[in-house]
C-alpha cells in the first residue's frame, strides 16, 4: 500500500511502531537513525493531511452562506 492510500490513523500507528522499535535496547545506532528519519517523513505526511482537512472545513456565516475557515 502506498502512502497516498494509507489513512491518517494507519500512518499514526506506523509512527507508534517506529517509536517502539527505536526504544528497544538491542537496536543499532544506524537502524535507530533510519527509523527516526522514516518517522519524521511519516509525520510530515500526517501534518500535510491534517492541513488539507482544516482548509476544507466550512462554516455558515451570518447570511447563511458557506465560507472556509482560515
Amino acid at each position: 500500500m502506498d502512502e497516498q492510500e494509507k489513512t491518517l490513523e494507519m500512518m499514526l500507528e506506523e509512527v507508534e511502531g517506529i517509536i517502539a522499535s527505536i526504544q528497544q535496547r538491542d537496536i543499532s545506532l544506524e537502524d535507530s537513525f533510519s527509523l527516526y528519519q522514516q518517522g519524521v517523513e511519516t509525520l510530515k505526511l500526517c501534518s500535510g493531511r491534517i492541513d488539507a482537512v482544516e482548509k476544507k472545513l466550512l462554516v455558515l456565516n451570518e447570511d447563511g452562506q458557506l465560507e472556509e475557515l482560515s
